[in-house]
């Protein structure tokens, strides 16, 4: 079974305020390591991992990875 529990705490930015630092993946990069999940399996069991690290992990080979991340 697998959880997953989002964080929505950062605020926006002000009006105005531009992120001209961010490159275009950087969001999508975000939201994949701040969305967690609760494993119950393998090596991460009973931890909260994010989702980043759990397709960076040797569970998602590198072909699964690229396709999922497009």
């Amino acid at each position: 079974l697998i959880a997953v529990k989002t964080s929505h705490k950062e605020a926006p930015p002000a009006t105005g305020e531009k992120e001209t630092d961010c490159p275009k993946e950087e969001p999508l990069e975000k939201a994949l390591k701040t969305t967690t999940v609760d494993m119950e399996v393998g090596e991460f069991q009973g931890h909260k991992v994010s989702v980043w690290d759990l397709l960076h992990s040797k569970y998602i080979p590198e072909e699964n990875r690229k396709e999922l991340l497009e």
